[in-house]
């Protein structure tokens, strides 16, 4: 595990600068490889990050996860932008302790 518990993972040039900062960094290029290094990482940190372009293809497979306190899994935008996964898990996540939607009323 590293000093500081945190992995990054997604595409290179999207995780990259996390490097400078002290994080560990797992580029992947494929769902396949994506799942495989969450799983894995999910046993060695506390905390994930993950470009929202990596998680979309695998975000019904971490599902055993969201149950569990650890790892936290983050989801954060690319380099291409934000696809709005983390917005709609911090909505599900709200919905669920509360019964409603007090975020958006929808």
């Amino acid at each position: 595990m590293s000093k500081n518990g945190i992995a990054v993972i997604g595409e290179r040039e999207s995780i990259l600068g996390f490097q400078a900062v002290g994080f560990d960094i797992y580029p992947t290029g494929s769902p396949e490889e994506t799942a495989r290094t969450i799983h894995r990482l999910a046993k060695e940190y506390p905390i994930l990050y993950i470009t929202e372009q990596a998680l979309a293809p695998v975000a019904e497979e971490l599902e055993r996860y969201r149950s569990q306190p650890l790892p936290a899994i983050i989801p954060i935008p690319g380099r291409a932008g934000s696809l709005g996964l983390g917005l709609g898990q911090v909505k599900k996540s709200v919905e669920k302790a509360v019964g409603a939607d007090i975020l958006f009323g929808s």
